[in-house]
C-alpha cells in the first residue's frame, strides 16, 4: 500500500489545504509542507527495494474495469523513482520558495492547492503501471497547468498563456490517448508490464507508424519541442514559482520521462531515429538562438529550457545505450540547475521589480548572495568544469560522435552539438554579466535593491549545493540513482560509462572547449550584432500568431454555426433523425435477407388491443398538437399504455418505473406550460408539415423493420446470465434491480451524474426567466399563490406521511420484490411535488426546509463511496456485498451493501427532482407579506 499511500499524501494535503485555510489559516502550513514531506520521507524508505531491483521495482494493482483493460494500477522502478524524486523534492523547496514569493493580498491558499493537486496529477504519470490511467493523469496535467499559469487571472497575457498552453499540451493528450490505444491494441494490453515485453511484436506491426506518431506529437508538445515551442516562453506569465516548477521537474519533463518509458518498445527503427534525433536537433538550436536574443530574464529562461530538452530528446534519438544513460544524467542536472536559476530570477523580480535584461545591471555590489547562487547556478548550466551540467554534457558530446544517423554527413550533428554548446554559453554568460556585472547602476522600480528573505534563498541554497556536489563526487552522489533509473529505461544490461571528472585529452573535451571559448567570444565580440538581430526579430511574435489562429478558426466556426443553427428546434430535431435513421439503414443494406430462420410467433390479442390504442393516441397527440395542454395529456395516455405493454410481458419494475416516470413528467410539463402562450402558432408550410410526415413514418417503418430482423434470427440473450447469477453474484431475486446496482452499477452510477448535472442546467436556465404570456399569470405561477382550496391543502398534508412510508417501502423491498431506489425517488417526488402545487411554495420551503441541491450531492457521493468501499477490500469498482444475519424477535435477515448504493440514487433522483419543481414555481413570485398565515 506504500505507491497509492505516496500518491494519496499530496492528494490529501490539497483537500485539506481548502478546507482548513477557510477556517484556520494558521494550520495550512504544517499541512502543506509535512503531507509532502512525508512523502518525501516514504519514498527515500522504498529506495533499497527500487535499488536492489531497478528494472522492475514495486507494483500495486486494483482490478477496475478489466473488460476495457483499464486497471488502477501503480509502479516504482528507477526511473518512476528518479522523476517521483524530482516531482516531491522540487515541489517542497517550491512550496518553501512560494511563501515568501506570494504577495499578502494574493489567494495563497489557491495557489497552494493547485500546487499539490499538480504535483498528485504528475506522480500519477510518473508512477502509472497502466497506459490509461497515464493519459488520465497526463490530462490533468494540462488542466492544471492552465490553472497555474493562468493564477494572475487579471492580467492578460497569464490569460492567453495559460489558454496557449492548455491548447497545445491538451491537444496533444488527444494524440495520447489515439496512441495509446493503438498500442493497447497491438500488445492486447494496457498495462506497462505487457507492454514493454512486447518491443518486437510491436514494431513489426504495421499499426506502428502511425502509432508512434501520435505518441511522438503528445511528447513533443509537453516538452515544447520545435515546431511546438512557442507555447512555453508564454507560459512565463505565470508566477516565478509555478515556472520553476512546471519548467524545470515537472510538466515539460513529462515529455521526456514518456520518451523514456516507452524507449525500448518505440526505439530501434528508422522513424524512431529520424522523428526523435532531427527534431531534438531542431530544438536544441532553436531554443538556444532564441535564448541569446531574449530581454526578459525569464524568456531567456524559458527559451534555454526548450534548448535543454532538445539536447534530451536528442539523445534519445541517437539509438546508442550510452546516449540513453546521457539523456537520463541531464534530466537530473537540468531540474536541478534549472530550478535554482528560476527561483534565482524571481528573487531578482521580486527585490527590482523588474526582468528587463536591458535595465538589470551591476546587482552583484546589492544582492552579492543572490549574484553568487545564480553565477554558479548559471555555469552549470553552461557546462563548465566542476558543476553537474559539464559531466551531462561531455557524454551529449560523445555520444553525437559515436552516433552514424546521417551516414556519410552524420559529422552534422557533432558540429551542431558544438554550436549548440557555443549558443549556450553564451546565453549563461548573458545571465551573468547583463543581470549581475556592467558599468552603469540598476535602472529598476525598486532602488536600491536588496536581499530577499532569509528563507527564500533556502531553496536555491539546496539546489546550488546539488549543482556543486554532483559535480565534484557525481558517482557518490547520484551514481546509484543514474544507474537504476538507467536500467529501468533500457531494460537491458547498462553499457560501460565512468563519471569521473577527469577522462584525459579527447575529443569531447576539445568540442566543449571550443563551445566554452566561442560562446564567450559570440557574446564579449558580437553584443552589438545580436542587439540588431534581435530588434529585426521583434515582430515575430508567438503570441500574436496564435491569436491570429485563434481567432480564424473562430470565424470559421462561426460561418460554420451561423449556416446550420437557425433558431429552428424542429429543424435540429430533424437533422438528429435523420442521423439516426441513417446508421440503421446502413447496416441494413448489408443484409441478403431480411427474416432470419426463427418463425414469426402468432398476433398476442391484448398486446395488439394495446397497440392499436398506443397508435390511436399518439395520431390524437399530432392532431391535437395546436393545444398544447390537450396534446400533454394524450402524450401521457401514451405512456400509460407502453406501462400496459411493459405488465403484459411480465416486467412489473420497468411498469412502475414507466408509471412514476409518466407522472412526474406530465406534472412539470403542465407547470412549464405557465412559461407558454396556450396553443401554438403555427410555423411551417407545406414542405416543413412533407418533412415531418416523411421522417416520422421513416423512422417508424426502420424501426421496425430492424426489430423485425433482429428477432427473426437466432441469438443467446444475456438475460440468462443475469437470471442465473442475481441471487449467487448479488444475493437478490429481483434480476432488474440487481442488474442496475451491482452488474451494471457504473452505468447507473453515470446516469445519476447526468441526471444532476441535468437538474442544476434546468435551475441555471431558469433563473431570471420571465412568462411569455404574463396575462395568462399577473401575479406569477398560479399555484405560487397563498389561496388554495382547503380540502386539497389539507389532504396533501395527510398524504405526505403516507407516500413517504410507501416511497420507503419500495425502497427496501427493491432487491428481490419490484421496486427500487429510483422508483422509490419518484413515489417520494411526487408526494413533495403535491405539497407545492396543493400548499404554495412559501409554506413547503417554509415547512419542509431541507437544501435538495445539497441531498442530490449526498446521493453522488453515497453512492461513490460504496463503489470504493468495494475497491478497499481488493473487488472491482461497485462490487456487492451481501449476507444473511439472524436477528432475536426478527428472524434471519439478508443485509447487501447494494442497498446503500440504492439509497445513493434515491437521494439524488428525489434531490434532483425537486429542485426542478421548486425552481418552477420560485420564477415571478410577487414579493412575500410581512405575515403569513397559514
Amino acid at each position: 500500500m506504500e505507491l497509492p499511500l505516496l500518491l494519496a499524501l499530496p492528494l490529501l494535503a490539497a483537500g485539506l489545504t481548502w478546507v482548513i485555510g477557510m477556517r484556520a489559516p494558521r494550520l495550512v502550513a504544517p499541512v502543506i509542507v509535512g503531507l509532502p514531506l512525508a512523502a518525501l520521507v516514504l519514498l527515500l524508505q522504498l529506495s533499497g527495494a527500487v535499488f536492489d531491483q531497478p528494472g522492475d521495482g514495486l507494483a500495486w494493482r486494483v482490478s477496475w474495469l478489466p473488460a476495457l483493460g483499464l486497471d488502477l494500477s501503480l509502479r516504482l522502478d528507477g526511473l518512476a523513482y528518479l522523476f517521483a524524486l524530482l516531482v516531491v523534492g522540487v515541489g517542497l523547496l517550491v512550496i518553501l520558495y512560494a511563501r515568501y514569493y506570494l504577495a499578502r493580498n494574493e489567494s495563497a491558499m489557491r495557489f497552494f492547492c493547485l500546487l499539490l493537486l499538480f504535483m498528485t496529477a504528475m506522480l500519477g504519470v510518473v508512477l502509472a503501471g497502466n497506459l490509461l490511467l497515464l493519459a488520465v493523469f497526463w490530462e490533468l496535467t494540462s488542466i492544471l497547468s492552465f490553472l497555474l499559469i493562468g493564477f494572475w487571472s487579471w492580467r492578460r497575457d497569464a490569460r492567453q498563456g495559460a489558454r496557449m498552453a492548455l491548447a497545445v499540451t491538451g491537444g496533444g493528450g488527444l494524440a495520447l490517448l489515439a496512441g495509446v490505444l493503438l498500442l493497447g491494441h497491438i500488445c492486447g494490453s494496457f498495462e506497462l508490464s505487457a507492454v514493454l515485453a512486447q518491443a518486437g511484436s510491436v514494431q513489426r506491426h504495421p499499426l506502428y507508424m502511425p502509432m508512434l506518431v501520435l505518441i511522438l506529437l503528445a511528447v513533443f508538445t509537453k516538452s515544447a519541442q520545435f515546431p511546438f515551442s512557442f507555447w512555453l516562453p508564454q507560459a512565463m506569465a505565470a508566477p516565478t514559482p509555478v515556472s520553476a516548477y512546471l519548467h524545470s521537474a515537472t510538466m515539460v519533463k513529462a515529455g521526456v520521462f514518456l520518451l523514456a518509458r516507452l524507449y525500448p518498445v518505440l526505439d530501434g527503427t528508422n522513424g524512431w531515429f529520424y522523428l526523435v534525433s532531427i527534431t531534438g536537433l531542431a530544438t536544441l538550436i532553436f531554443g538556444a538562438a532564441m535564448a541569446l536574443l531574449q530581454r526578459d530574464l525569464k524568456g531567456l529562461l524559458a527559451y534555454s529550457t526548450i534548448s535543454h530538452l532538445g539536447l534530451i530528446t536528442l539523445l534519445f534519438g541517437l539509438d546508442t545505450q550510452l546516449s540513453t544513460v546521457a539523456a537520463i544524467f541531464h534530466i537530473i542536472n537540468h531540474a536541478v540547475f534549472k530550478a535554482s536559476l528560476f527561483m534565482a530570477a524571481g528573487i531578482i523580480d521580486h527585490e527590482t521589480g523588474t526582468r528587463d535584461l536591458d535595465r538589470l545591471h551591476g546587482l552583484a555590489r546589492y544582492m552579492p548572495h543572490t549574484a553568487v547562487l545564480a553565477i554558479v547556478a548559471s555555469l552549470s548550466m553552461a557546462g563548465v568544469p566542476l558543476f553537474n551540467g559539464f559531466l551531462s554534457k561531455e557524454m551529449f558530446f560523445g555520444e553525437t560522435l559515436e552516433q552514424e544517423l546521417l551516414g556519410e554527413f552524420s559529422w552534422v550533428i557533432p558540429a551542431a552539438a558544438t554550436m549548440a554548446g557555443a549558443l549556450t554559453m553564451a546565453y549563461s554568460l548573458r545571465f551573468i554579466y547583463g543581470v549581475f556585472f556592467g558599468g552603469r547602476q540598476p535602472d529598476v522600480p525598486n532602488y536600491p535593491p536588496h536581499e530577499p528573505p532569509r528563507f527564500m534563498k533556502v531553496p536555491v541554497e539546496c539546489l546550488v549545493v546539488i549543482c556543486l556536489v554532483v559535480g565534484l563526487v557525481p558517482a557518490y552522489t547520484v551514481g546509484s540513482l543514474l544507474a537504476a533509473a538507467s536500467l529501468a529505461t533500457l531494460r537491458a544490461p547498462l553499457p560501460p560509462y565512468s563519471l569521473h571528472l577527469w577522462h584525459g585529452v579527447n575529443l569531447p573535451l576539445v568540442m566543449s572547449l571550443l563551445s566554452m571559448t566561442g560562446g564567450a567570444a559570440l557574446f564579449f565580440l558580437r553584443r552589438d550584432a545580436l542587439r540588431r538581430w534581435q530588434q529585426s526579430l521583434e515582430h515575430l511574435n508567438a503570441r500574436r500568431s496564435f491569436e491570429s489562429g485563434m481567432r480564424a478558426l473562430e470565424r470559421m466556426a462561426t460561418a460554420i454555426t451561423r449556416a446550420l443553427e437557425r433558431g429552428s428546434l424542429p429543424g435540429y430535431i430533424a437533422w438528429m433523425l435523420l442521423a439516426l435513421l441513417a446508421l440503421p439503414a446502413w447496416f441494413l443494406a448489408d443484409l441478403d435477407a431480411l427474416a432470419g430462420t426463427v418463425p414469426a410467433g402468432a398476433l398476442d390479442p391484448m398486446g395488439t388491443a394495446a397497440l392499436v390504442l398506443l397508435s390511436v393516441l399518439a395520431i390524437a397527440v399530432v392532431v391535437a398538437r395546436g393545444q398544447r395542454l390537450a396534446a400533454l395529456v394524450l402524450l401521457s395516455g401514451c405512456g400509460l399504455m407502453v406501462s400496459l405493454v411493459f405488465l403484459r410481458f411480465s416486467a412489473p419494475d420497468l411498469a412502475l418505473t414507466q408509471l412514476s416516470v409518466e407522472v412526474v413528467t406530465v406534472v412539470l410539463l403542465v407547470l412549464a406550460l405557465f412559461y407558454l402562450p396556450r396553443e401554438t402558432a403555427a410555423q411551417g408550410g407545406p414542405a416543413r408539415r412533407i418533412r415531418d410526415v416523411v421522417l416520422a413514418l421513416g423512422g417508424g417503418a426502420l424501426l421496425a423493420v430492424a426489430a423485425y430482423a433482429v428477432m427473426t434470427r437466432p441469438y443467446d440473450p444475456v438475460s440468462v446470465f443475469y437470471i442465473e447469477q442475481a441471487v449467487p453474484g448479488g444475493g437478490g431475486h429481483n434480476v432488474v434491480n440487481v442488474l442496475l446496482v451491482d452488474f451494471r452499477g457504473f452505468d447507473t452510477m453515470g446516469e445519476i451524474c447526468v441526471l444532476l448535472i441535468a437538474g442544476l442546467a434546468v435551475q441555471a436556465l431558469l433563473k431570471g426567466m420571465r412568462l411569455l404570456t404574463p396575462s395568462a399569470a399577473p401575479d406569477g405561477l398560479p399555484w405560487t399563490s397563498q389561496a388554495h382550496p382547503l380540502l386539497l391543502s389539507m389532504l396533501a398534508r395527510l398524504m405526505l406521511p403516507l407516500t413517504l412510508l410507501v416511497a420507503v417501502f419500495i425502497l427496501l423491498r427493491g432487491h428481490n420484490l419490484p421496486g427500487g431506489g429510483f422508483i422509490a425517488a419518484l413515489i417520494t417526488s411526487v408526494a413533495l411535488l403535491l405539497q407545492y402545487v396543493a400548499n404554495g411554495v412559501r409554506w413547503t420551503e417554509a415547512r419542509i426546509a431541507p437544501d435538495y441541491r445539497a441531498i442530490a450531492g449526498a446521493g453522488i457521493l453515497l453512492a461513490g463511496l460504496t463503489g470504493l468501499g468495494s475497491l478497499a477490500f481488493g473487488y472491482p469498482f461497485l462490487t456487492t456485498a451481501f449476507g444473511h444475519f439472524h436477528l432475536p424477535g426478527i428472524g434471519e435477515i439478508e443485509l447487501a451493501t447494494a442497498m446503500i448504493f440504492d439509497l445513493g440514487v434515491f437521494c439524488t433522483v428525489t434531490g434532483t427532482t425537486v429542485v426542478i419543481i421548486s425552481h418552477l414555481g420560485v420564477r415571478n413570485l410577487p414579493p412575500a407579506p410581512a405575515k403569513e398565515d397559514d
